[in-house]
């Protein structure tokens, strides 16, 4: 019997809804180990993530037996819905539609890795809009700024 084999190493990048800074550090270490069993249960591998304020860069190794939109579907709604059944946040939390999706070859997983848990320092270098836009160039991702997440200055 042929077994399927494959190598997909992508990079999430995905924004709370309206750009709202609702992700404290308070809960910031739980959210993402809810993010990376989400990923687990849905035969990927997690190798980083990081939960900034208004944003998220999650970078996985997927199973071909699953899609990014549908890793991603999961990954939204059940950090959602953990989020708002914990009563962590004032208001209901939600994720904005769409998201970033990058891939990456094996030999580049140390260095994505090191840079999704460096965003703290990253940050305070350069803002999300400009990362996000920054990405979607280097990957030649054609872009229409009025489609790309809500900014907010």
């Amino acid at each position: 019997m042929a077994n399927t084999y494959s190598q997909l190493y992508i990079q999430f990048v995905f924004s709370v809804k309206g750009r709202k800074c609702l992700i404290h550090e308070s809960f910031r270490d739980e959210l993402e180990k809810v993010i990376c069993k989400i990923v687990t249960n849905n035969h990927c591998k997690a190798y980083a993530i990081y939960c900034n304020p208004d944003h998220t860069h999650l970078f996985v190794s997927m199973n071909p037996t699953i899609s990014p939109s549908r890793l991603m579907e999961h990954a939204k709604s059940g950090s959602s819905k953990w989020l708002n059944e914990k009563n962590i946040i004032p208001t209901r939390f939600s994720w904005q539609d769409g998201y970033g999706a990058f891939t990456y070859s094996k030999s580049q997983i140390d260095r994505v890795v090191k840079y999704i848990l460096d965003q703290p320092n990253h940050h305070k270098k350069q803002t999300f809009r400009d990362e996000y836009i920054l990405l979607l160039d280097k990957f030649d991702i054609p872009f229409d700024e009025k489609y790309l997440f809500e900014w907010y200055h």
